[in-house]
């Protein structure tokens, strides 16, 4: 456990995007006392996902990930604070939105939609050594 300021990469995904639910997730890391550092509106390239994904590449999930990834904008953004990188994940909830917890971004927003991999709205990075490499992929100029 650390008590520094940190940074992290949040996503908010295509489906995310798609359902008008960037204003919410965002207004929910600010009410949680976060700071908004960066933030920028774009459709990502392959080339930035490849990057991005790298260590799931050949795994069965890789390309309809990639698709889902590619397939419409994203809202990124760079969050700061006090162990953000956990706060936030615990924020997201669980992976798979069915059994988030409710209360949680994921629990209260997102189900399963039958797809090839689960669209479940956002992203946030893992631990301090994937934030600084996930920056580095999404806002260069703050590498």
């Amino acid at each position: 456990m650390t008590t520094q300021t940190e940074r992290s990469l949040v996503l908010i995904k295509p489906d995310g995007f798609t359902r008008g639910l960037s204003g919410e997730v965002l207004r929910r890391i600010e009410a949680k006392g976060y700071t908004l550092v960066a933030l920028s509106i774009f459709t990502p390239d392959r080339e930035r996902l490849a990057k991005h994904y790298a260590e799931h590449e050949g795994k069965p999930f890789y390309e309809p990930l990639m698709e889902l990834m590619s397939g419409g904008q994203v809202t990124a953004a760079v969050i700061e604070g006090q162990r953000c990188i956990e706060g936030f994940r615990a924020l997201a909830g669980a992976t798979d939105p069915t059994v988030a917890l409710p209360g949680t971004i994921r629990g209260d927003l997102g189900r399963d939609w039958g797809a090839k991999v689960q669209a479940n709205i956002v992203h946030g990075s893992d631990s301090p050594e994937s934030a600084k490499r996930e920056i580095g992929i999404w806002f260069p100029e703050l590498g």
